[in-house]
């Protein structure tokens, strides 16, 4: 089975596909591997980490800078994701047939790559006129009732916030903090039972020497 998948319920999918597959005959395929899915705050810049920034309530300057830093040229998602897109048409068009009419899936291939290509440009352009207006929102929140005209278009959730990983980090963190606080040489004495601190230490008894008869 593959490493990477689109989203949750297509790995939920394909795991209780390959659990049929365990069940009902001998599995093909190589074992299931886990990977790992860091918090989206350890990296702010990252795609999960500025998508967890895009709170309702963050400001207008925050919401521009993350647009803005999507849709940079250097090292932004969006142009990086348009650049796959056209390598991925281009790797189609190399394979364009057009000796052989009956086969037109390459061009149907190259024809859906390239409009992709262009509906990501488009909307990079949305969102490079989009920044300054943006910038220029206001920073209070309107009424509810005005909220509900509109449609909410985030319908997934962070794969992260999803499994609900943090816990596991907080208990490493915790575990943590106590094996430094018991290291310290300024730390606490531990409490001494008190039935063990009345009793008092039982002498040895003493070594006899010499014979016996």
């Amino acid at each position: 089975m593959p490493e990477h998948y689109s989203s949750i319920g297509e790995a939920i999918g394909a795991a209780m596909q390959h659990n049929i597959r365990l069940a009902h005959g001998p599995d093909t395929d190589p074992p299931l591997q886990v990977r790992y899915f860091p918090p989206p705050a350890a990296d702010p810049y990252s795609m999960p980490g500025m998508i967890s920034r895009l709170e309702v309530t963050a400001s207008p300057q925050d919401v521009a800078g993350i647009v803005e830093e999507t849709t940079s040229a250097l090292v932004g998602p969006l142009p990086q994701l348009t650049e796959l897109v056209a390598a991925s048409a281009d790797w189609a068009r190399a394979r364009l047939n057009f000796d052989d009419p009956n086969n037109s899936s390459p061009y149907n291939l190259w024809v859906r790559l390239a409009s992709a290509h262009q509906m990501l440009t488009l909307a990079q352009q949305d969102l490079e006129g989009a920044i300054g207006a943006i910038a220029a929102a206001p920073a209070e929140l309107s009424h509810p009732r005005h909220h509900d005209i509109v449609q909410v278009l985030r319908t997934r959730e962070l794969l992260h916030d999803v499994m609900g990983a943090g816990r596991t980090e907080t208990a490493s963190e915790e575990k943590r903090q106590q094996a430094a606080l018991a290291g310290s040489p300024t730390a606490a004495p531990r409490p001494v039972n008190s039935a063990t601190a009345a009793s008092p230490p039982t002498a040895a008894a003493p070594r006899t020497t010499g014979c016996t008869r």
